[in-house]
């Protein structure tokens, strides 16, 4: 009896450590990789050109790197010390563009895994639910119509995502909700504020403004620096930190809300507490890269499809995978045109609309997981 109890002790440890799977740390490792190398090609080129060798001695810089003014100048915006041109090029345009990437990225990314669990349908995502155009609407108001509150635009961004999310919650509720209701009635929510983002262009006359919402409408790191670095950070850790947390709880509901209420949770208020954390992660990433589409839909599907279905390897693949293929499409947005920076988006949407096909195509039911 003790002896096997003693057993049951050591094995414990080995069944909640099977998640660690080597198919994850080589998925993570190569996604690594992949940013790794598409950072280090962003920073190379640009209008001024260097070679990867002027790019890297830029980037190693020990001047910089040990320099606690310029870390300082970096995280609270203080004035910088003297630099050369090409640090001041790297640092201080293209290094910031990669951080940005990087969390909108990992953030989208989450954003979409959670959406899926939470409806239990693989075409859920922030823009399908509603989540993006809310928060688009809100930050776009803020860019045409209040530009002297940019700074909040985080805390907007979540606002107006909270609020379409609650919208959709609300004409979704029948004495509870359901996966099938919550998308449908995303879809509706979505149409009406994109109707209204596109009733704030009457609101302007500055071109300016106008082609500066238009880009930031289909997802743009344009001109992206260390301010939108300040303004992202700490949401994303946050919504991240959050996530992780309810891997297993994400797990739960994928059983179905029957099995979830037999094991003892409270079904409705988890699905509406991991959504809020899906909001954030997503209204982070919309506050400075926009509204970046089909990536939320298409990640988590293909972390799902090489690391598997548990909710602590889709997290963490998710983590890796958004900023390899978020840094990777927009060096993809920058070079792809000589002279011409596209929009992010774009490129998301021209590799996520295809691959979305595929699935269809490979896949003889869509929607429920």
């Amino acid at each position: 009896m003790d002896g096997s109890h003693a057993a049951g002790s050591r094995n414990a440890p080995r069944e909640r450590e099977q998640w660690l799977t080597g198919t994850l740390a080589m998925f993570c490792l190569a996604s690594t990789a992949i940013t790794l190398a598409a950072g280090f090609v962003q920073i190379s080129f640009g209008s001024y050109s260097m070679s990867f060798a002027e790019a890297w001695r830029a980037l190693a810089d020990p001047e910089i790197v040990f320099d606690a003014d310029v870390w300082r100048a970096f995280a609270f915006d203080t004035d910088l010390p003297e630099m050369d041109t090409p640090n001041l090029v790297v640092w201080t345009i293209r290094l910031p563009r990669v951080f940005v990437a990087i969390i909108a990225g990992a953030t989208l990314a989450v954003s979409g895994a959670i959406f899926q669990a939470v409806t239990r349908n693989e075409l859920a995502s922030p823009f399908v639910l509603g989540v993006s155009s809310g928060a688009g609407f809100v930050v776009l108001a803020t860019l045409v119509v209040f530009s002297g509150f940019a700074q909040l635009l985080p805390l907007f961004a979540a606002l107006g995502g909270s609020i379409a999310f609650l919208i959709v919650y609300l004409i979704a509720w029948k004495g509870g909700t359901s996966p099938v209701r919550l998308v449908l009635a995303g879809v509706i929510v979505n149409m009406v504020f994109q109707s209204l983002q596109q009733g704030l262009f009457f609101f302007t006359d500055d071109v300016g403004v106008v082609q500066t919402a238009i880009a930031w409408l289909t997802g743009s790191l344009t001109g992206t620096g260390w301010d939108e670095v300040r303004i992202a950070i700490l949401p994303a850790v946050f919504a991240i930190v959050l996530a992780l947390a309810g891997a297993r709880q994400l797990n739960v509901l994928m059983l179905g809300e029957d099995t979830a209420q037999a094991l003892g949770m409270h079904v409705e208020r988890t699905r509406f507490l991991l959504s809020s954390v899906a909001i954030l992660a997503a209204s982070t990433a919309i506050a400075v890269a926009g509204i970046v589409s089909f990536f939320g839909l298409v990640v988590p599907h293909i972390v799902r499809n090489v690391v598997g279905s548990d909710y602590r390897q889709l997290m963490i693949g998710c983590l890796f995978a958004g900023p390899a293929l978020m840094v990777a499409a927009d060096v993809g947005a920058r070079l792809a045109i000589e002279g011409t920076q596209m929009p992010v988006g774009i490129v998301t949407g021209l590799l996520g609309g295809p691959y979305f096909l595929y699935l269809m195509r490979k896949q003889h039911t869509m929607g429920e997981l």
